[in-house]
């Protein structure tokens, strides 16, 4: 931060966080640069992490990828000090460097479970398992009724079976 380079390049790796029912078979590549605006610098970053999940709807396995951009403004101390008494003042768009150090792991893999879909889906209009055989439907047609009547709705069935009757 004393202005002795307009740019930096920033490429390292980073383990991702553990999250349950996922598997990262290799760490995040971190790629972006620090770029230098006289009072303050600003970190552009692209994250990119393989994952292997399975499907929310079919429980077949999911392979794929998660890309997101992070962004942050670098300052030091009393730099953020001076900001953090405006209106506008937002904590998590900062980045501090502490003793001429900058640590960003920890927001990056808050970021990555933020970025990180609720619900992994083989595709997008995957049919699921049937509710009776539990078979995957997208294999086709497991032979199971499609409608079935509401156990609760039986009486009312043979109430009105009877008025046919009569």
């Amino acid at each position: 931060m004393r202005g002795e380079v307009s740019a930096l390049d920033v490429d390292y790796t980073l383990t991702p966080p553990p999250m349950e029912g996922i598997i990262f078979p290799e760490s995040a590549h971190i790629q972006g640069k620090i770029v230098d605006h006289v009072e303050f610098m600003r970190l552009t970053l692209c994250c990119d992490v393989p994952f292997v999940g399975e499907c929310a709807r079919c429980l077949t396995p999911v392979s794929d990828r998660l890309t997101f951009d992070f962004s942050r403004t670098i300052m030091d101390e009393k730099g953020l000090r001076m900001v953090s008494d405006t209106e506008d003042f937002d904590e998590d768009e900062y980045v501090t460097v502490v003793d001429g150090m900058l640590d960003i792991d920890e927001q990056l893999a808050e970021a990555l479970l933020l970025e990180f879909p609720s619900k992994l889906l083989c595709r997008e209009d995957c049919p699921g398992l049937c509710p009776k055989c539990g078979k995957p439907l997208a294999e086709g047609d497991c032979g199971c009724p499609k409608k079935e009547m509401d156990p609760r709705f039986e009486i009312l069935k043979k109430l009105l079976e009877k008025d046919e009757n009569v």
